[in-house]
C-alpha cells in the first residue's frame, strides 16, 4: 500500500484560558500508560544510564496528599492508572497557544489492567463531563478548595492539580488508582518522532482548521506534530464533539501499541535509550512510578498487552439538556462500568449501549 504524507502547519491553540495556576503544566496525551510501558521495558539493559534518566523524571506524592479517606487498595494483582493530559502552554507547549497561568485535564482515562496482565480496560472520561467534585487542596497554595456541584471533570487539575483529579475519579468510581502518569505536547511529539512515527489509515479525509491537519483517505506514517494534531482533531470529524475526537484518540492508541511492538525496540538497546529518555523527560508520575527502576518494573508487567487485548470505551454519558456543550453520568451504566473494574470482568456491552459516546462516524475515520 502507497504511503501518502501531508506536513501540517504549525499547531496553534486557540480561546481564551483561565488564569488560576496549577502546580504540574502539562499537556495531553492519550497514549501515556501504552509509552511508559513499552519505551522503558527491559530497563535491566539501561543500569548505566539510571542516574540520567533518574533525573528526567517528575513525580507527585499522590498518597501523602490524599491520606487515608480513599477506597480500600485491592491487592489482587490487578492495575488501576489515571493517565491525564492537560492543555498547559507553558514553557515549549507555548507554540500551541498563549500561556495565561493554567491548564486543565483535556483528556483523562482510567485504564485497568487485569490480574494476569493479559487483558487492559480504558475507560475515557470527557472532559465536559458535569461531576460532583469533591473538597481538595490546592497544589500550589496548599488552600482549601470546596467541593463543587456539577463542576465540569477537567477543573479538578485547574484547581487542584493532579491529586484532585485522582480524589475526583475515585469518589465518582469507587475505584482507588493505583498509579497516576501525565505527559507534555512537546514529550508527546519527540516519543512519536523516536519510535519513527505512528502508521494509521485514513478512511476519509481529514482537514481540520484548528489543529491544521491535513490528510487524504488512505496510509499514512504519522511523525509528532501530525500525531498530536491527529489526537487534538474535534471539528472537522463526526459531530464535531469532544466524544468524536476521544473516538479518534482511542484509535491512535491502538495504532500506537502495534507501532510499538513492531519496531524492536525491546532488542536495540540504542533505540530504547532513545525513547527512554524522551519518555523520562516527558513524564510525571505519582511517587510510586517515580523512579527508572519502579517505572521500569510497571512496564514489564505491560509488555505482554497487545491492541487486541485492550477494550476500549467511553463513560456512558449523555448531553445536558441544560446545555449541549455538556454531558452528564448516566448512573446506572456508569455503576456497571466501574463494577467490572472492580471485579476484574470485562465492561458488558449493555452498560455503553444507550451512551451519546462511542457512537457517530468519528470512530470509523481511523484504523
Amino acid at each position: 500500500m502507497s504511503e501518502q504524507r501531508k506536513t501540517p502547519g504549525r499547531i496553534r491553540g486557540t480561546g481564551t484560558r483561565r488564569k488560576k495556576p496549577t502546580g504540574r503544566h502539562r499537556a495531553k496525551v492519550v497514549a501515556a500508560w501504552t509509552v511508559a510501558g513499552v519505551v522503558v521495558v527491559g530497563g535491566a539493559g539501561l543500569g548505566y544510564a539510571y542516574v540520567t534518566l533518574d533525573g528526567n523524571l517528575s513525580s507527585v506524592d499522590i498518597d501523602a496528599k490524599l491520606g487515608t479517606d480513599r477506597p480500600d487498595d485491592v491487592d489482587d494483582g490487578s492495575q488501576d492508572i489515571l493517565v491525564l493530559g492537560s492543555d498547559s502552554r507553558s514553557g515549549d507547549n507555548g507554540e500551541y497557544g498563549t500561556d495565561e497561568g493554567g491548564a486543565r485535564s483535556d483528556t483523562a482515562m482510567v485504564v485497568h489492567v487485569d490480574k494476569g496482565h493479559q487483558s487492559a480496560s480504558v475507560v475515557s472520561i470527557p472532559r465536559d463531563t458535569l461531576v460532583e467534585r469533591p473538597a481538595c487542596e490546592s497544589d500550589t497554595t496548599g488552600e482549601a478548595v470546596p467541593a463543587a456541584h456539577r463542576a465540569m471533570f477537567n477543573t479538578a487539575y485547574e484547581v487542584g492539580g493532579p491529586a484532585c483529579a485522582v480524589k475526583t475519579v475515585e469518589s465518582m468510581s469507587g475505584i482507588r488508582m493505583d498509579h497516576y502518569v501525565e505527559v507534555d505536547f512537546t514529550g508527546f511529539k519527540k516519543l512519536i518522532d523516536e519510535l519513527g512515527g505512528v502508521e494509521i489509515t485514513t478512511n476519509t479525509a481529514i482537514n481540520d482548521s484548528k489543529s491544521h491537519l491535513d490528510l487524504e483517505p488512505g496510509t499514512h506514517t504519522l511523525d509528532g506534530e501530525e500525531s498530536l494534531g491527529l489526537v487534538r482533531t474535534r471539528k472537522s470529524v463526526g459531530d464535531g464533539s469532544d466524544l468524536g475526537r476521544i473516538q479518534l484518540q482511542q484509535a491512535f492508541i491502538k495504532a500506537l501499541i502495534k507501532q510499538a511492538k513492531s519496531v524492536g525496540i525491546f532488542s536495540s538497546p540504542q533505540k530504547l535509550f532513545g525513547l527512554a529518555d524522551a519518555a523520562t523527560k516527558a513524564l510525571t508520575t505519582d511517587s510510586g512510578l517515580g523512579s527508572v527502576k519502579k517505572l521500569t518494573g510497571f512496564a514489564n508487567g505491560l509488555k505482554g498487552l497487545g491492541a487486541e487485548n485492550v477494550h476500549m470505551v467511553t463513560l456512558p454519558v449523555e448531553y445536558d439538556p441544560a446545555d449541549p456543550n455538556r454531558v452528564l453520568p448516566q448512573e446506572e451504566a456508569g455503576k456497571q462500568v466501574w463494577a467490572a473494574l472492580k471485579q476484574d470482568r470485562p465492561i458488558p456491552a449493555s452498560a455503553t449501549e444507550k451512551s451519546a459516546g462511542d457512537k457517530g462516524e468519528a470512530g470509523q475515520v481511523v484504523r
